[in-house]
């Protein structure tokens, strides 16, 4: 029997070593997905409590939150939208740790994104790009490493592109959305199953959607080079274009107060029903 030291040196081993995330974004739960259950200032605290929590207990592995705008896509949003409202959440997540007295560089790495992959092919993968840089940007001010500023992300291939007529064709585009991920240099991904718009997904369609990772990974090559796409004018062009225009909503939302206040005013949510309402409209 291991005595109350020995313990406790098993479990920080273990905390040390085990990998995963949570993903507890709250301000996105407002704009995209409507389920807030407490108020946006105790669900700050709860995800500084966790962060505080991971630090102490020397948590390396685990991402503390998913910063999300996959359901704000999902939601309807434009991607210049998705872009900026969800690096706007991780601000207010930095200057939140900040105010407790955290240490930039102590938390920074456990913080990760999760962005949606539409079929707009080139737009999706400049957007990582973008994403990329504007994070490096953001942290800068903080006084992060530049370690601390690299952008770790996530991406799933969207479920609203998904058609139930002919559902087949939903593998197709699954493996574009996936290209589109790799190129723009994800760290993970998520393929959707081609059933999913119809329900629940068998057993036969999350095999072929597991395999479409590996066949995109193990037989393309794509995931070999960094940054595929530099230097090509339209992706740089695009690339750019995002960078200006969702730093341009950043910095409305900023004059706002920042994102807490900005979703507290109702603007966020306005803007991606306005842009989903264009959207089933065109």
């Amino acid at each position: 029997e291991p005595n109350a030291d020995e313990l406790i040196e098993i479990k920080q081993y273990a905390l040390a070593n085990v990998r995963g995330t949570v993903q507890a974004d709250i301000l996105k739960e407002d704009q995209g997905q409507n389920t807030c259950i407490f108020s946006t200032e105790f669900s700050l605290r709860m995800m500084g409590d966790m962060q505080q929590y991971f630090i102490d207990n020397n948590v390396r592995n685990f991402y503390s939150v998913s910063i999300s705008g996959y359901h704000i896509q999902e939601a309807g949003s434009t991607i210049v939208q998705e872009l900026a409202f969800t690096l706007a959440d991780g601000r207010d997540y930095v200057r939140a740790a900040l105010a407790r007295g955290m240490d930039v560089d102590a938390f920074a790495g456990r913080l990760s994104f999760f962005f949606n992959m539409g079929m707009n092919f080139f737009m999706e993968a400049a957007k990582l790009r973008a994403a990329r840089y504007l994070w490096s940007k953001i942290m800068s001010e903080f006084g992060a490493s530049e370690r601390s500023q690299m952008l770790r992300t996530h991406c799933q291939t969207s479920g609203v592109s998904l058609q139930e007529q002919d559902p087949y064709n939903n593998i197709v585009r699954t493996a574009y959305e996936a290209m589109s991920a790799a190129l723009g240099g994800t760290q993970s991904l998520h393929t959707n199953s081609f059933d999913e718009a119809i329900a629940l997904p068998t057993d036969f369609s999350s095999r072929i959607a597991r395999n479409t990772q590996l066949i995109l990974q193990h037989e393309t090559g794509v995931t070999k080079v960094v940054d595929p796409l530099a230097g090509s004018y339209y992706v740089e062009n695009l690339t750019a274009e995002l960078i200006d225009e969702a730093w341009t909503l950043m910095e409305e939302i900023e004059s706002l107060g920042g994102m807490t206040q900005a979703i507290n005013e109702g603007m966020p949510k306005a803007r991606i029903e306005e842009a989903a309402a264009q959207k089933q409209a065109g």
